[in-house]
């Protein structure tokens, strides 16, 4: 276990989950009062999506961005701040007409994705690296090799550190190449994103393979969504890696009790405090990530 478990907080998502609990933040307001809640309630880390006021949907709009940035920053608390760079990357297509995108298509270039990165320097922003079908139907992720190389480039000119987003073992692959071509600074930092259809599946043993060919001197956290949530918490810590709950990727408490961000990183510093181990502040988040 790490001498200092980094719990992130990932505060809201783009998914269909508004209508789902009423503790989703949706607002800039709103989702700027969820990140000093977990921050209070020991998360190190705050990750940012953004959401449409009026409908919910997720969002690139860089003044809902800066609204929910400017409003951390001047709320005195401290936390890392870690903005998704993930969104842009959607692509829904007819089984009909393969080549027409219909409605839910969000798809830009690699630099396209990144004016809020650009613009507001955050301490952290995310990388997916690569492509996948992302759940039933006839919906794709798509973030290219060229598209990667790319973005990886800009965020390197910018200072940002890059969380390298993996869903499944060949983008744990591919990041490694960026690191060997000299795109990502050291350390590299790594999420490993599991059980994400139809990505790498909430399974232990392959969390451990995946361990396993990570760069010797990785920095590196593991979450699962829904109900392994939590108990992914105690996986990850375990195998010496950094943690990360939050209302992006679970919903509940515990069956049938809706959670608050702030409930949830509690839970997680318990169960970092249960196994023997220390969750970092941010300060000591910053000097473990190589950070600015």
């Amino acid at each position: 276990m790490q001498d200092r478990v980094i719990i992130t907080c990932a505060l809201t998502g783009a998914g269909d989950t508004v209508g789902k609990s009423e503790h989703v933040p949706v607002t800039p307001e709103q989702i700027a009062a969820s990140a000093v809640e977990a921050a209070n309630a020991g998360a190190a880390v705050v990750h940012i999506h953004v959401r449409d006021v009026d409908s919910g949907q997720g969002s690139r709009d860089v003044g809902l961005y800066r609204e929910v940035v400017e409003r951390i920053r001047d709320s005195g608390v401290d936390v890392v701040i870690n903005l998704t760079a993930g969104m842009g990357g959607d692509l829904v297509i007819d089984q009909e007409d393969p080549l027409k995108p219909v409605d839910g298509t969000d798809f830009v270039n690699g630099l396209q994705r990144l004016p809020h990165v650009e613009e507001l320097l955050p301490d952290i922003c995310t990388l997916d690296c690569g492509s996948l079908n992302f759940g039933e139907g006839s919906q794709l992720y798509v973030s290219t090799p060229d598209m990667l190389r790319v973005g990886a480039q800009r965020i390197l000119e910018l200072g940002v550190k890059p969380e390298l987003e993996i869903f499944d073992t060949g983008h744990l692959w591919f990041a490694t190449k960026m690191i060997n071509e000299g795109l990502i600074a050291p350390p590299p930092l790594f999420q490993l994103c599991m059980g994400i259809p139809y990505g790498a599946p909430a399974n232990p043993e392959l969390l451990q393979t995946m361990v396993h060919m990570l760069p010797a001197d990785a920095q590196w956290a593991s979450f699962a969504i829904g109900r392994d949530q939590l108990k992914w918490v105690a996986h990850s810590a375990l195998l010496g890696g950094h943690v990360r709950v939050g209302l992006e990727d679970n919903l509940y408490l515990s069956k049938g009790v809706k959670a608050t961000n702030g409930q949830l990183v509690e839970r997680a510093v318990q169960i970092v405090e249960d196994l023997g181990g220390t969750t970092a502040s941010p300060d000591e988040a910053r000097a473990q990530l190589g950070l600015k």
